[in-house]
């Protein structure tokens, strides 16, 4: 085995851990203020967690509509009512999943003394 082509590669920068570069300001409290363009990071987050639960609700009305059509004879596709159903399904999951870790770090804050 002929191991002369590795021969110029540098190891040490091959496994060094990667550094995190944050665009957030670290002037001012870095969680809360992204001083680029003043949004302020919770809102967006909490912004990004709303158009989930609105994203969740469209799955679920869209699989509700497939459901009637089925029911009424207007499709004979289960596999397009599976597909909706399953995505509604999936988007639910995600969206609690991320409710309960939102509340969870909530209550870790709430319960932080100053």
């Amino acid at each position: 085995m002929d191991l002369s082509s590795l021969s110029g590669i540098d190891l040490q920068s091959a496994y060094q851990t990667p550094t995190i570069s944050s665009t957030l300001t670290s002037e001012t409290d870095g969680m809360l203020v992204d001083k680029r363009n003043g949004n302020v990071a919770f809102g967006a987050a909490l912004q990004s967690a709303m158009d989930m639960v609105n994203e969740a609700n469209a799955y679920s009305n869209a699989a509700e509509e497939e459901e009637i059509k089925y029911a009424l004879g207007q499709t004979n596709s289960i596999h397009e009512l599976q597909i909706a159903q399953q995505k509604a399904n999936v988007s639910l999951q995600y969206t609690v999943a991320v409710r309960d870790a939102f509340m969870s770090a909530y209550k870790e804050i709430i319960a932080m003394q100053f």
